[in-house]
């Protein structure tokens, strides 16, 4: 299936697939990020990468994005924060769990619909939330 299949309506899809794609888009995004910044040791790329795509990092970055989401952005995080997984969080409290997985369902959407601009805007704001800097001019 193409992309242009999937992305004819991302609101039909379940939440998890959306999970499930933003967990993939994000984590080649954070890695890509590293990279940029000079960051090439395996290890130390392995365990810099793992600061961002925790359950709980993600949560943080969701719970402070929060308030700037538009109302279409909102309703996918509830409905990805909502979905059941069948599974349980590895190294999680069942709270950021909930949370990492709505973060990702909203980026599998904006990836599914396209929203590039959308997309690069909440990763630059993500990294700096990561990284401390978030709101530091």
């Amino acid at each position: 299936m193409q992309k242009e299949e999937l992305s004819k309506d991302p609101h039909l899809l379940n939440p998890l697939v959306l999970a499930f794609l933003g967990d993939a888009t994000y984590s080649h995004c954070v890695r890509y990020h590293l990279i940029a910044k000079g960051l090439v040791k395996p290890n130390v790329l392995h365990k810099t990468a793992n600061q961002y795509v925790s359950a709980k990092a993600q949560a943080n970055i969701l719970l402070t994005l929060m308030p700037l989401f538009t109302e279409e952005e909102a309703a996918v995080v509830r409905r990805g924060r909502n979905a059941k997984s069948g599974s349980s969080a590895k190294n999680a409290d069942i709270i950021d769990y909930r949370h990492a997985t709505a973060f990702e369902a909203l980026i599998g959407y904006l990836y599914l619909c396209g929203k590039e601009e959308r997309l690069a805007e909440i990763m630059e704001q993500a990294f700096a939330i990561v990284e401390g800097v978030y709101g530091h001019e």
